[in-house]
């Protein structure tokens, strides 16, 4: 094993830490490569932005708004909790919440109504009125249009021990975000993004209250977030040319 990673690889890691791992085990050093992250190199559609902008003006307007995205079963609770809190001290705060799975959309719906929430359902075609609290994202292939018409973003499966789910989408279309303190399936993309202070990791539907009403509150601190969010994924691109360039000879 060590003459096969001295010898007859080239070894293309993701940090630096992880090429030191790979040196340790007997890598060449001259054959071991920081590449980077290719996940960072997805590519937004074309025209999101202005998706975005036509949802907000559907069911929102000039309210502020924030997205739930990707939730699971346990989480939809703890999000309409912090929704509540929030609409006690902004009353025309908008939620759009988006379950992972099409297959509990019902259930949410229903959920919704027991707990008496003024709500609409993105497939009923319906546009929100003045008293909506909540959108139910309730669609496929729109995931990225409901982020783009949101000012803040929490990314779901983080809450419950499900692992978590991309950050890199929000931040891509400059979102400030927010997840809970289960992100296993990708931790150093959330430790780059909680590292540099454009995500903040929340451990209960108090927590997501408090953050969220601060950010809510002071729209350009949030879009500052935003930005450093946007800055910092441009940032890390690249990945993938590096991994042709080495392949290359």
């Amino acid at each position: 094993f060590r003459n096969t990673l001295a010898n007859g690889i080239v070894i293309a890691a993701q940090t630096p830490a992880d090429a030191e791992r790979f040196r340790s085990l007997g890598a060449n050093p001259a054959r071991t490569h920081v590449t980077g992250n290719i996940k960072f190199d997805f590519e937004l559609p074309p025209g999101i932005y202005e998706q975005g902008a036509e949802l907000r003006k559907k069911y929102a307007g000039a309210r502020p708004v924030w997205v739930a995205a990707s939730t699971h079963a346990g989480e939809e609770e703890q999000v309409l909790v912090a929704h509540r809190i929030i609409r006690k001290n902004i009353p025309d705060a908008l939620l759009i919440l988006v379950p992972r799975h099409p297959e509990r959309f019902d259930s949410i719906a229903t959920l919704l109504e027991k707990q008496g929430f003024d709500f609409v359902r993105r497939s009923s075609g319906r546009a929100g009125a003045p008293t909506t609290a909540v959108v139910l994202g309730d669609t496929m292939g729109e995931l990225l249009a409901f982020y783009a018409a949101a000012d803040i973003a929490f990314v779901g499966g983080s809450l419950v021990p499900v692992g978590g789910h991309n950050l890199l989408e929000p931040a891509a279309l400059h979102l400030p975000m927010l997840t809970g303190p289960h992100n296993y399936n990708a931790q150093d993309v959330t430790d780059l993004f909680v590292g540099s202070g454009v995500a903040q990791v929340v451990q209960d539907a108090g927590e997501l209250a408090e953050v969220l009403q601060t950010l809510l509150k002071d729209p350009a601190a949030a879009h500052r977030l935003g930005n450093q969010a946007g800055a910092l994924t441009e940032t890390n691109r690249g990945a993938l040319h590096r991994l042709l360039v080495l392949l290359e000879p």
